[in-house]
């Protein structure tokens, strides 16, 4: 079996007791970007799993972007992420 070596922990426990791995995160060539995925991204980030750059290269996001789904988990949750609910939660 061959392990490949990365920087960084391979596992980390995030506040609710769940462990999230890099096995966890969506692929790399993601082209449907549901509310899940965008969230294990923003966890993974957030807790130290990989790097925002990693994060913004692997997955092609630009940092604007990425500051978006940060700030919509942090104000709205799971849902703040959600492409149909943005009228609601967008401030004019």
């Amino acid at each position: 079996m061959f392990i490949r070596k990365v920087t960084g922990p391979r596992a980390i426990t995030l506040p609710d007791g769940a462990v999230l791995t890099r096995a966890d995160l969506p692929p790399a060539s993601t082209q449907r970007w549901v509310a899940s995925r965008k969230a294990v991204v923003v966890q993974a980030v957030e807790h130290g799993l990989i790097g925002m750059e990693e994060a913004l290269e692997r997955y092609g996001l630009s940092a604007e972007e990425f500051d978006g789904w940060r700030s919509a988990v942090s104000r709205h949750g799971l849902d703040g992420l959600k492409v149909t609910a943005l009228q609601r939660y967008r401030q004019p």
